[in-house]
């Protein structure tokens, strides 16, 4: 049977969500037809379009009490419909030179959003033109959202479709009651784009990848009209949101719009509801798959563990998928917060679950956090090899949960032994492992950028969640990439049960001193959401507070309301930390103490200015125990000087490294870059082996260890691992 694996509405739209890639592949591998659709970009593409606009203004026109604004962007109707192909066009990398154009003043027409990205500008400097360009094109694309969204549809959002509707509704009502009120023109492009497909693929199932709430009434209108028009098309629904929201599903009402609503990881389910429907099982036989029967919900097999070895699963397959097609976005002048919009990357994970699956704050019951299963290096490899040939991008993001240290230097040597140039980034866990050789290394092999969760920067608070490090250890682990030429980026949080308003504001002057520092570059603080799956929610009484919402909702079953019995009021402070992170983005008032961004009297924060940097001073590099050896220079060349002395050079593709000793230690260098260079075959060294042969043994390289030659060395040349 042939299925169809769709995105819908609204999604990232410079890249593809890795979700339907991997079922995709999975079913390929199989032997079924299977493809990928990307409705979500479609419906972009078709709506930010000069006829999408034509249609869109039509409508606008006969909107009541428009904001000044909103009536400015429709005076600028026709020069919003005439550029704007052309500016999805340039989005797409294409006509690069016409950032030239774009950048012109009075070129581009100037809504709210536009205007207010000309105060920002001048705080970096060293963008392009080109990325300058795209900077003002996606604000004059966030001036027509924002456009709709008053006007014609107030659930739109770029990346997201009525999502506050979708999180933790309690009943499928509200859904029901959109689904049978009048179209308005986003339903009925959505409804076209829908037809597109079915009309080019002919499918015979559609399986929709939902993996956040504001994706669910995009894949609901979708299938609805699907349903109207191809009631023999069997729909499926599954993703994130689905595994996160409906695990106690029991309204039936969302079953109008589709047949199997299946929960986890995918594969399996999807294999065996095409077993159930080619009649070769039971639907009993059925996995982790809800059904409705007789107006009520069947949930079969709920808890079966059926999964495919993660090592084990095909690659990724991206037919059906367009890359070229997918749009670059610039939201904010950062680099490290743009490597989310910007640019098609191909998304993999180096294994399910995450390693740690202990943080109290975190939903480590649910199986795509609580099931960890990595795969192998050269298995990641393999995948990555073959994504950039179907792709043709050779960036890579890693969505693991968390990647594991040990893993990611196994997969950087594996990139390096290959030869592959690729370029990389991920999240993590700021651990201990990731010291300043391994930062080394995973940049040497790609890594551009990481983003990991320093939560709130409170050595008490972090104890609490059991996170599992320190603020400054994170430190560490900050600087060690940094000084690695890594980007960093810090989830940060505030309002944990039982979390003090000191506490609150230290952990704002950490942060701040991170900024000061340069050890992370950008950060977004979250406010603490007690979601049901988590150990808060489960032990409400270990975390003093009252849970005061249902958590047996008919529908949707995920945020949950409560009280902080401590009485404290984190709210108040969410103005002033958002206000705080937009300066220290911007290198601005990054000096200055934390009460500055309060309108209200806050706490006198107890750590010193200094804390982070003393600290970082007294760090120092240690040699790892049985470390073996990476050479990432070029092969020493060795020029004797005189009979006994000798000059060593080496390069890199920064740096030069030249000096002068005798003739012996010369040698010994060369024999250590020759043997520890990455091969295809063959096992590296261990740094003790050349102790061993060093001119003198160990007792004259100690000394040798504490000279400039050693120090450079060890700084660009040598890394051990």
């Amino acid at each position: 049977m042939k299925t169809v694996f769709i995105i819908p509405p609204f999604s990232q739209i410079n890249t593809a969500y890795p979700s339907v890639t991997f079922l995709s592949g999975f079913l390929q591998s199989e032997g079924y037809e299977s493809y990928c659709s990307d409705l979500s970009l479609n419906v972009t593409l078709s709506l930010f379009s000069s006829q999408g606009l034509k249609r869109i203004f039509k409508v606008a026109e006969h909107a009541k009490n428009l904001s000044d604004e909103n009536k400015r962007i429709l005076h600028l109707r026709e020069k919003y419909i005439s550029l704007i192909d052309t500016v999805i066009s340039f989005m797409q990398g294409k006509n690069r030179n016409f950032a030239y154009r774009l950048i012109q003043d009075n070129f581009l027409p100037q809504g709210p959003a536009f205007l207010e990205s000309l105060n920002e500008d001048f705080f970096f400097g060293n963008f392009s033109q080109e990325e300058k360009a795209k900077f003002y094109c996606s604000k004059l694309l966030e001036d027509l959202s924002r456009f709709i969204q008053s006007t014609i549809n107030p659930h739109f959002g770029l990346s997201r479709y009525a999502e506050k509707i979708a999180v933790s509704a309690p009943e499928f009502n509200p859904f029901e009651k959109y689904l049978s009120s009048k179209k308005n023109i986003l339903d009925l492009i959505i409804e076209e784009e829908t037809q597109k497909i079915i009309t080019k693929l002919k499918p015979e199932i559609l399986g929709y990848s939902i993996p956040f709430p504001g994706n669910l009434l995009g894949a609901l209108v979708s299938s609805k009209w699907v349903r109207t028009n191809f009631p023999e098309i069997k729909i499926i629904y599954g993703g994130g949101y689905i595994n996160t929201e409906l695990r106690k599903l029991k309204d039936s009402g969302i079953f109008l719009y589709t047949d199997f609503i299946t929960y986890d990881d995918g594969e399996i389910p999807a294999k065996k509801i095409i077993h159930f429907l080619s009649g070769k099982i039971k639907k009993c036989e059925l996995v982790r798959t809800a059904v409705a029967e007789s107006g009520k919900v069947k949930h079969i097999n709920p808890d079966s563990s059926e999964n495919i070895r993660f090592n084990d699963l095909p690659h990724p397959s991206l037919k059906g998928l367009e890359p070229d097609k997918y749009i670059s976005v610039t939201e904010i002048l950062n680099p490290m917060l743009n490597l989310w919009t910007d640019g098609y990357s191909n998304k993999l994970s180096a294994a399910h679950g995450c390693y740690w699956h202990k943080c109290n704050f975190c939903d480590v019951s649910l199986d795509y956090i609580s099931r960890y299963d990595c795969a192998e290096a050269s298995t990641i490899a393999d995948r990555m090899e073959i994504m950039m040939k179907e792709s043709g991008s050779n960036t890579f993001h890693f969505t693991d949960e968390a990647a594991p240290p040990a893993l990611l230097k196994a997969l950087c040597l594996e990139i390096l032994k290959r030869k592959l140039t690729v370029s990389w980034w991920g999240n993590i866990r700021f651990e201990k492992s990731f010291n300043n050789d391994l930062c080394r290394l995973l940049a040497e092999s790609g890594c551009i950028a990481v983003s990991g969760g320093l939560e709130i920067a409170d050595d008490r608070i972090l104890k609490l969640i059991n996170k599992g490090v320190t603020t400054l250890q994170v430190a560490e682990v900050c600087s060690n990439f940094r000084k690695a030429g890594i980007f960093v980026h810090a989830y940060l949080m505030y309002g944990f049960p039982g979390e003090t308003d000191k506490e609150t504001i230290n952990s704002l002057e950490l942060v701040r001193q991170f900024f000061e520092l340069d050890i992370i570059n950008s950060a977004f603080w979250h406010r603490f959401a007690l979601t049901i799956n988590s150990p808060v929610a489960k032990n409400p009484e270990n975390f003093n507070i009252k849970i005061t919402s249902g958590i047996n909702n008919p529908f949707a079953n995920n945020e949950l309301s409560f009280i902080d019995l401590s009485g404290n009021n984190p709210d108040v402070f969410s103005k002033g930390l958002n206000k705080s992170l937009y300066n220290y983005l911007h290198k601005n008032l990054i000096n200055e103490e934390p009460k500055i961004w309060f309108d209200f009297p806050v706490p006198k924060t107890d750590i010193p200015k200094n804390y982070v940097k003393k600290h970082l001073q007294n760090c120092k590099p240690k040699n790892p125990q049985n470390a073996k050896c990476v050479w990432s220079g070029s092969i020493p060349e060795i020029v004797k000087t005189n009979s006994a002395n000798a000059k060593v050079t080496v390069h890199s593709s920064a740096s030069i490294g030249e000096w002068k000793t005798n003739y012996t230690t010369a040698s010994w260098i060369k024999n250590l870059a020759e043997k520890s260079i990455i091969k295809q075959s063959g096992e590296l060294p261990f740094f003790s082996e050349f102790i061993d042969i060093f001119p003198g043994g160990e007792t004259e390289f100690k000394p040798f260890s504490q000279k400039n030659i050693w120090k450079e060395i060890r700084d660009n040349f040598l890394i051990f691992v």
